[in-house]
């Protein structure tokens, strides 16, 4: 095997490591802060709206954010500031459950966070290129969800015995193998574009040269991108709010081992991920995407309708299956489909900012909303709303969703889409 071979393999096991570590430091920021809130007295309506600051904070970041990282050419740089950024969240959690600390940890997140998908995907898109691209998004969701059930299974056990608290002071700790693994990554490997930035301008040839990008108006007029847009508002409107409502529900009704419920709750879908995530990424390849995106969109509403009949806290866990299919799907369809519309036109960070703001719409909404009517209402009620919108998803999908996968997407030259890792 060549030297530059084995070079190239070690960056591609550091980019494994640096998805299970980030997804370890994300986990402290699901389930665990509503859990956390609600025994500090927050009510589900309060607690909905502090995590809608986060989400609204990402919201508007996105677009900038996908912009930014097209226009850098220093990745590394930009993951290393979110990864900093999320530390600091966790810092302030752990220092006061307040709503002066609280509220400013779900802004610092919210931008972190949507920095972190674009730069992820573009040094993945950047070491593979497009024509491995399913794979490489399919192994990083495996190596995420690893992470996820790991980093569950550590919190859920420090939030039983010693405090929830310490779930935060974990988060931040994780920080630092994930930079590690972030510099473990070798700039020379990080596509065609980066060496050719890196080699004298003068000894470039002309046919090199990349074409110009595509404008953001062009961008925001493709119906595959705006249908995809709003088939991912749906999504998380369906999706966002469903387990921190029953986490909330479970710490009021549930005295003991409520937090080891909790991490069963994150584990389940993450081992789901595990196992899914290769198939969906060689699936997509194969047979196109839209009939993987119903098949994850599908779950939605079967899971709402669930969460809404289920009266037995333990019985939360197996239903969580349904949400590994989702977020296996979801996971790695996002960044293949932007990989489709952007093409090499040199947005393909930008229109991932596209979508994650669709995304915060969503999700913020969800939170939001769902909070509100199980104050006013109670959480079946909550619970049946969310498998509506999860519905309404899935016949989206169905009736409007175009194909985006070209015929030669597996033969596709690699250098156009290179430049924007």
């Amino acid at each position: 095997m060549s030297k530059t071979v084995m070079l190239n393999a070690r960056s591609l096991r550091a980019l494994d490591g640096l998805n299970f570590f980030l997804a370890n430091v994300q986990t402290g920021f699901g389930p665990f802060i509503a859990s956390y809130l609600a025994t500090h007295k927050w009510t589900q309506g309060e607690i909905g709206i502090a995590l809608s600051v986060g989400t609204i904070t990402a919201m508007v970041s996105q677009v900038p954010a996908g912009a930014l990282i097209d226009a850098t050419q220093n990745k590394r740089a930009a993951a290393i500031a979110a990864i900093v950024a999320i530390a600091i969240c966790a810092l302030l959690l752990a220092g006061s459950p307040t709503t002066i600390p609280v509220l400013a940890a779900e802004v610092f997140h919210g931008f972190a966070s949507c920095m972190l998908t674009p730069a992820l995907a573009a040094l993945s898109l950047a070491l593979v290129g497009r024509h491995a691209l399913g794979d490489r998004l399919g192994r990083n969701a495996r190596f995420a969800s690893i992470g996820s059930a790991v980093a569950a299974g550590l919190m859920g056990l420090l939030g039983e015995y010693v405090s929830v608290r310490s779930v935060f002071w974990l988060t931040a700790a994780l920080t630092l193998p994930a930079i590690v693994a972030l510099y473990m990554i070798d700039p020379l490997h990080l596509g065609p574009a980066r060496a050719a930035r890196d080699l004298p301008r003068r000894s470039l040839p002309t046919e090199t040269a990349s074409p110009p990008r595509e404008s953001i108006g062009e961008l925001l007029r493709d119906r595959r991108m705006l249908t995809c847009a709003v088939c991912i508002v749906l999504f998380h409107l369906s999706n966002a709010a469903m387990l921190n409502l029953a986490a909330g529900e479970v710490t009021a009704h549930m005295g003991d081992n409520v937090q080891l419920v909790i991490a069963a709750c994150i584990i389940v879908p993450q081992i789901i991920v595990a196992l899914l995530s290769p198939w969906v990424g060689r699936s997509a390849q194969r047979w196109g995407r839209r009939p993987i995106l119903l098949l994850g969109f599908a779950a939605l509403p079967v899971r709402a309708l669930l969460f809404a009949g289920v009266t037995t806290p333990s019985l939360l866990v197996p239903v969580q299956i349904f949400d590994g299919l989702s977020a296996a799907v979801f996971g790695v369809m996002l960044p293949l489909i932007a990989a489709d519309v952007a093409g090499g036109k040199g947005r393909y960070n930008l229109c991932i900012g596209v979508f994650g703001l669709a995304a915060g719409i969503g999700a913020t909404l969800s939170t939001a909303l769902a909070g509100l009517v199980a104050d006013h209402f109670g959480n079946g009620v909550s619970f049946i709303g969310l498998a509506a919108a999860g519905a309404l998803a899935v016949l989206l999908v169905w009736l409007a969703m175009p194909e985006t996968r070209e015929a030669d997407a597996t033969d596709a030259d690699t250098t156009p889409l290179a430049r924007d890792a």
